[in-house]
Formats: C-alpha cells, sequence, structure tokens
C-alpha cells in the first residue's frame, strides 16, 4: 500500500469513528435529560458533550488529512524513483524478393484526336452596362443569394411552381430567388441570355430589405421568346452572386406583318 492509498484509509476510518462517537455521545446526552436527579443528570449531560467534543475532533482531524497529509507525509518519506523498463530492439522481418515475370510489351493504340478542356469563363457585367451605375453604396461582401427557381407566375412567392422545362409560347418569365446581406440602395444587376446572347438585362439601386424574398422578370412579346437555353445572372455591384439557367422548347408564334402606308401619286 502507497502512502496515497493509507492516508485515504486512515481518513475513512477516522470519519466512521468520529460518526460512531458522536452518535453515542448525543445518546448518552439525550438520556440524561429524562433524570430526575440534578446532579447524574448534569453529570450525564458533560459527559455527552465531551463525547461529542471527541467525535468533532476526530471529524477535524480527518479534515486536515485530508488536505495536508499527503504533503507532509512526502516530506519525510519521498517517493522512490521507479526505474522505468529499457526498451529493447525487437528485429523485424525482411522482405525476400520473389521473381517476377516480364510480360512482353503489348502495342496500345494511340487517339487521333484528343478531347480538348474547354474553359468557362466567369460571368462579369459588360462595360456598356457598367456604366449605367447610379449608385455608390459599397456592397456588402456577405450578402448571399440563393439559387433560382423560374416560374411563369410569382405574384405568391408562397404559392409558386418553379419548373426547369418551359413550353412555347410564353409571354412573361420570373426568377424568384432568397437573400441576406443586402445593403440598401446598392446596385444590382440581372442579365438575361439567350444561347450565350444578351437578350435583357436590368440594373437598379436595391430598394427591398436585409433578407427575404427577392425576383428579377422578363416580359416581352411572345415571337421575342425564341427556343434555346436561357441563363440568368444576378450581380450585387460587380460582384458576380448566383447563375441559373431553364431551357424553353417548342417555336415561337410568327410575328404578324405590320401594314405599311404607301402613296402613290395620281396620274398626271
Amino acid at each position: 500500500m502507497d502512502i496515497r492509498a493509507g492516508l485515504i484509509t486512515a481518513i475513512v476510518f477516522l470519519v466512521i469513528g468520529a460518526v460512531l462517537v458522536f452518535r453515542s455521545g448525543y445518546t448518552v446526552w439525550l438520556s440524561a435529560r429524562r433524570l430526575t436527579f440534578y446532579r447524574i443528570k448534569r453529570q450525564r449531560e458533560r459527559g455527552g458533550l465531551f463525547v461529542i467534543l471527541i467525535s468533532i475532533m476526530l471529524f477535524g482531524f480527518a479534515v486536515l488529512l485530508y488536505m495536508f497529509g499527503e504533503p507532509v507525509a512526502y516530506r519525510y518519506f519521498p517517493p522512490s524513483l521507479t526505474p522505468s523498463p529499457t526498451p529493447t530492439i525487437t528485429l523485424s522481418p525482411t522482405i525476400t524478393l520473389s521473381p517476377t515475370i516480364t510480360l512482353p510489351p503489348t502495342i496500345t493504340d494511340t487517339p487521333s484526336v484528343t478531347d480538348t478542356a474547354t474553359v468557362t469563363p466567369t460571368p462579369f457585367i459588360p462595360p456598356a452596362i457598367e456604366v449605367l451605375f447610379v449608385s455608390e453604396v459599397t456592397p456588402n461582401p456577405a450578402a448571399v443569394f440563393s439559387p433560382l427557381q423560374f416560374t411563369l407566375n410569382c405574384s405568391n412567392f408562397n404559392d409558386y411552381t418553379p419548373a426547369t422545362v418551359f413550353q412555347a409560347p410564353v409571354r412573361y418569365m420570373c426568377a424568384v430567388f432568397t437573400y441576406d446581406g443586402m445593403s440598401a440602395n446598392v446596385q444590382w444587376t440581372a442579365l438575361w441570355f439567350r444561347d450565350d446572347e444578351l437578350v435583357h438585362f436590368e440594373t437598379l439601386p436595391w430598394d427591398g430589405e436585409t433578407g427575404g424574398f427577392g425576383f428579377t422578370e422578363w416580359e416581352a412579346p411572345a415571337e421575342e421568346w425564341l427556343p434555346g437555353v436561357y441563363e440568368v445572372q444576378l450581380f450585387v455591384g460587380l460582384d458576380w452572386k448566383v447563375v441559373g439557367q431553364f431551357i424553353l422548347q417548342g417555336d415561337a408564334p410568327t410575328a404578324e406583318p405590320t401594314p405599311s402606308l404607301t402613296i402613290t401619286p395620281p396620274p398626271s
């Protein structure tokens, strides 16, 4: 048994002894109160209180052992160093090379055409649209946008049907998104492309809230909605935020010819 274990054992026995002695003294003190003779009663009470005092001293000694016993014991009985075992070197097995079979060389067909990876350009605002900026508010770099959802009717943000493929003819399209971290009056821009050709845009100071639902829309005659892959790009200032695509299928209606007035001079 080491010093720490011995101290813990002594403290436990002292506490148990203090409890038993206190119980004995308290019993004697209670029994003295029921005696009739004053002198015997006083003697019993003093004896009970004396036993209770001894129990308190035992408990106090247990507390002193708990707080200061181990440092004092190590002062007079310093712990001896235990030599640590010296690690031994274990030889690891060596790898023995086994003979390998060498295969004869084979002829590999080399493709005559090699596909070259294409570089996808990062969306940017054309200079012709950038010159239309009127806001001088610095964009918040922490502003975020959700992916775009396209619908033919966004009058109610809680009840709309998003899709990625639409059938012609259409006259209106809306891109719905959620956002957060927008600054008031910051310039924002939406670019609409059809097969990489800019067909519509809007750029204006932000007049919405800091966060919530937003949308960008395009309304045009049905004959202007030609089939193809449409892409919508959103920017805050010059910072690109989100891109979304949808497909328009079917043939657009043919524009009706506009009658022209021709003046025929009277015969001379």
